[in-house]
């Protein structure tokens, strides 16, 4: 880390999460060293213009902070691949995105000398920049060392999010209500969205925008603890 505390971050997963986490990083200061290619690389031009793309061993060896934000079944494969590379640099930070798993799938980065984090923005990504107003407005799931934890959090602050620490044993059940809300929201409005198009409601997503919003903020009040907005 330089001695302002700004990184060169690399980025393996051009998706939804990895250009967006990049942009909001570069938003704080620190320099975007490289990104892996991805399904659709000309979104992520557009979020992250001007940064190279490279391969995942290219990407490691320019950065001190390596982003990984790639699909759940990939992950523990590409982290022990790069490990029997010896991509890994010893005091290299390595950050995952994914909501269930915590550190222990960083183990064969972290034998190599690599920093592990976790942080789960909690948003839906779109891959644009759209995503970078949410991220200011939501919390982010952070599991990491004793020693490094403030690390993680002074990073998922700068992502824009309020850091909530999560322990190892509680990844797999922050995932499954993270999941829950997303599927069932998702559901519900498909199922009344086309009950009202069945009956001739044009634009049925409009319709039900400002109540499922609504619905939804009085849901969120009810279940906080203390209840916030009151």
């Amino acid at each position: 880390m330089n001695r302002d505390g700004r990184l060169g971050v690399g980025i393996i997963g051009a998706g939804h999460v990895g250009p967006v986490i990049g942009a909001a990083l570069a938003g704080a200061g620190h320099a975007i060293t490289g990104i892996t290619s991805g399904s659709d690389d000309d979104r992520a031009s557009g979020v992250l213009p001007g940064v190279p793309v490279l391969d995942a061993t290219e990407v490691l060896r320019r950065s001190e902070l390596v982003i990984l934000a790639v699909p759940h079944d990939v992950l523990p494969g590409l982290v022990a691949g790069l490990a029997e590379v010896g991509a890994w640099q010893s005091g290299q930070l390595v950050l995952h995105t994914d909501p269930a798993y915590g550190i222990g799938v960083l183990e064969p980065a972290q034998r190599s000398g690599a920093i592990p984090l976790a942080v789960h923005p909690a948003i839906t990504f779109t891959g644009t920049s759209i995503d970078l107003r949410q991220l200011r407005a939501s919390f982010a799931a952070v599991t990491a060392p004793a020693p490094v934890l403030p690390i993680a959090q002074a990073l998922a602050v700068e992502l824009g999010c309020e850091p909530i620490v999560i322990s190892e044993d509680d990844r797999v059940v922050y995932a499954e209500a993270i999941a829950t809300a997303s599927a069932f929201s998702r559901a519900i409005i498909g199922q009344s969205t086309a009950l009202l198009r069945g009956i001739g409601v044009e634009n049925p997503g409009g319709y039900l925008s400002a109540l499922v919003q609504s619905a939804v903020e009085r849901a969120l009040r009810e279940a906080s603890d203390p209840p916030f907005g009151i």
